[in-house]
């Protein structure tokens, strides 16, 4: 058990409710730690809606308090603060992890009943930080901020960001950046890589782990028969239903190492991530992924293999018998290219107002993807353009007209007057472009000009509406060839 460290301020006045299960499993799983010391904390940006949902009244503390609890100085009442311990799969190699620089201060009831993590990221060194200094720049937490909660107006399950403050110190990477720490909430930072941990400790944690993971994102799952096995089964069924909702909106990860895996079937870790403009399977961003390992068409073989890690650790809970327990594994791991592919498909339907089921339907959209790449077509205005009722830039094409052609008969069987109408519902007019990220990061750095990233929450904050104001955030950028995203640790 973890001793509390946290005073009492602002836990009665806003609302925490803090629980702290993940600080019962066995201590192998984490190490106590306390955030750093900061110079000068102030606030860079609140996100007062999030916080309505977790039942949190920030309104009701001065800017200084507020900047205080979220750089970590003045901890809430009942937080318990500590470290995660998790291994990791990176680039395929693996290595042991942990939080370097995230503190967890434990779980917040909502006022749903929901428990949630509150995490802080950028508060300094821990037992795992590996040489590290723990600390984070304000330009990748406002990075995460903006594409996380992003991710969230698109209906994609995704961790949160509640905060972001300035530290008043210096993070020196390569130039001499502002230090800034991000409060996250999650359901879970219970990853893929936390089994692969817990399974190199003893068998006793990793099922102390299991138990523990199943009640909290599974609990339906408690009583079966074979309930490790139905939760493989499960987080494998979130994790194609999540990928799936990635290339569906031109979502590019960047970094999809098994500790950037969660559980819960959230997406976490904004690190090198991006939206993809131009269509081409092998768009990569990410200035370290020179093999394209993480690119963009990469990313539901890349989750299968995850998934295959993650079979590994469960192996002596599915059976006692290794033969047994790989077989079962392994048949629920050679069905997930068709269980993605059920996602993946039902809603490349809706993005073209198909409501039914035919043959072809496969066929009809693999076909506008490839005039796509062809054509070097943008991935989100073409779709959108569709839902509009209007023809992308190309469509003088005969390879488009053909297409065109084949979906106004498909669109016409379907006797479905309002296929527009759903088109536009999943279908977004406004995603963050890269240069509008990066246009919005620059003020806020170089200026402390925040004004720049608070228009583009605002257009990012209703993506499916194509209104007038909003124009200048649907326009790609003219050339992005050399445009290269960072891990910004």
């Amino acid at each position: 058990m973890v001793t509390p460290t946290a005073s009492d301020a602002g836990n009665n006045t806003i609302g925490w409710q803090f629980e702290n299960t993940y600080a019962r499993l066995p201590e192998l799983l984490f190490s106590p730690v306390s955030p750093a010391s900061v110079r000068e904390p102030r606030i860079s940006i609140l996100n007062h809606r999030l916080a309505d949902e977790l039942g949190l009244d920030l309104t009701a503390l001065s800017p200084e308090a507020a900047a205080a609890l979220f750089a970590g100085q003045d901890l809430p009442g009942g937080s318990q603060p500590i470290a995660q311990a998790y291994a990791g799969h990176q680039y395929g190699g693996f290595t042991m992890l942990g939080d370097g620089r995230a503190i967890l201060l434990g779980e917040h009831r909502t006022p749903s009943g929901r428990l949630v993590d509150i995490q802080f990221k950028g508060s300094g060194r821990t037992r795992f930080s590996r040489g590290g200094d723990g600390r984070a720049a304000l330009g990748p937490m406002l990075r995460e901020y903006v594409i996380s909660e992003a991710m969230a107006a698109l209906g994609i399950p995704t961790t949160r960001s509640l905060a972001v403050v300035t530290t008043g110190e210096p993070v020196y990477r390569e130039t001499i950046r502002r230090g800034a720490i991000l409060t996250r909430v999650a359901a879970s930072h219970i990853r893929v890589g936390t089994f692969e941990y817990a399974a190199r400790r003893d068998e006793a944690t990793l099922r102390a782990l299991a138990d523990y993971t199943i009640a909290r994102h599974y609990p339906e799952l408690s009583e079966v028969p074979q309930k490790y096995l139905e939760f493989f089964r499960e987080v494998t069924n979130r994790q194609a239903s999540l990928v799936a909702r990635w290339q569906l909106v031109g979502f590019i990860h960047g970094v999809m190492n098994t500790d950037n895996v969660a559980i819960s079937g959230e997406t976490i870790d904004y690190g090198p991530c991006a939206f993809m403009n131009a269509y081409s399977p092998k768009t990569v961003f990410s200035s370290i992924d020179h093999a394209g390992r993480y690119a963009y068409g990469n990313q539901p073989n890349i989750v299968q293999w995850n998934l295959a890690r993650f079979a590994e650790t469960l192996l002596p809970l599915l059976d006692p018998e290794p033969e047994k327990a790989v077989a079962v594994a392994t048949e629920i791991l050679e069905d997930f290219p068709a269980v993605f592919e059920r996602y993946w498909l039902a809603g490349m339907r809706m993005k073209l107002g198909l409501q039914t089921d035919e043959a072809g339907d496969v066929d009809l959209i693999r076909s506008l993807l490839d005039w796509m790449e062809k054509s070097k077509a943008d991935f989100t205005n073409t779709f959108r353009d569709l839902a509009d009722g209007k023809l992308p830039t190309g469509d003088q094409d005969p390879d488009f007209q053909a297409w065109y052609s084949r979906w106004q008969e498909r669109l016409g069987r379907e006797g479905q007057s309002e296929a527009y109408a759903i088109m536009r519902t999943v279908n977004p007019a406004v995603i963050p472009r890269n240069q509008r990220v990066e246009e919005a990061l620059s003020a806020a750095e170089d200026r402390d000009d925040l004004s720049v990233l608070h228009r583009l929450l605002a257009a990012l904050a209703s993506p499916y509406e194509a209104r007038a104001e909003l124009a200048e955030y649907r326009e790609p950028p003219s050339h992005e060839s050399n445009y290269r995203t960072f891990c910004g640790t």
